[in-house]
């Protein structure tokens, strides 16, 4: 195993339709709506200074079209993958919070308190390890660089939840779903995730994410998107 850290950007992509709508969207490929377009340009601007290796994105439009704006102004391509998409919430896909209440209570109950309410689907132990997987497989791929990840909610609090320690369900009852096209990092070193990255800039790019990041944690869970 190597000893040189990579550092991973991640961001969440923008505001989607379903997003807006309150729906969870899984699998389902939504598009950005105006704002969420706005929100990818605004973290294309954030980053136009920073030096990037690679952009990797989740194979759903809501991502792609993100990570497309960020690498525009990097003369880079981005590539996608399945493996970085959102948690599988099967016949959940499409409902709201209130739907999902009234039609599977005992169920909603359950993902209140951090495990999965649809029986089909996908467990977020499943998209956990499918997401880390392609996560250790970007930072083999690029030891020693900076590489972004723009992907989902579920599959970037499985990846802060690795680099904590915890697991992921555990780590869903104690934050909320990342804000839209915010910023954090992971670095890797040896396969091993951690929240520890070198400073130079990241830490003031993700100063500037850090207060809606820290007010959206202050809120209950939302739909997978």
């Amino acid at each position: 195993m190597s000893g040189v850290t990579t550092t991973i950007l991640l961001a969440r992509h923008g505001e989607s339709d379903w997003n807006r709508a309150g729906r969870w969207q899984g699998f389902s490929d939504r598009p950005l709506t105006e704002l969420g377009r706005e929100q990818a340009s605004e973290l294309a601007e954030r980053l136009r200074g920073f030096e990037l290796d690679a952009i990797y994105s989740s194979d759903l439009e809501r991502a792609r079209v993100t990570a497309e704006a960020v690498a525009a102004t990097k003369g880079l391509d981005v590539v996608t993958t399945p493996e970085l998409r959102e948690v599988n919430v099967g016949s959940w896909e499409g409902l709201t919070r209130d739907e999902a209440r009234t039609r599977y209570p005992d169920e909603f109950r359950a993902w209140e308190n951090g495990g999965v309410g649809w029986h089909d689907g996908e467990t977020y132990v499943a998209m956990s390890a499918r997401v880390l997987a392609a996560i250790r497989a970007i930072g083999e791929r690029h030891d020693g660089g900076r590489v972004l990840v723009v992907a989902h909610g579920g599959p970037i609090r499985a990846i802060h939840a690795e680099a904590l320690g915890i697991d992921v369900e555990t780590y869903r009852r104690l934050r909320a779903v990342e804000p839209n096209a915010r910023l954090s990092a992971v670095c890797i070193e040896g396969g091993a995730l951690s929240e520890l990255c070198a400073a130079d800039r990241i830490d003031e790019l993700l100063a500037r994410d850090q207060e809606k990041r820290r007010a959206a944690a202050e809120q209950p869970p939302t739909p997978a998107g």
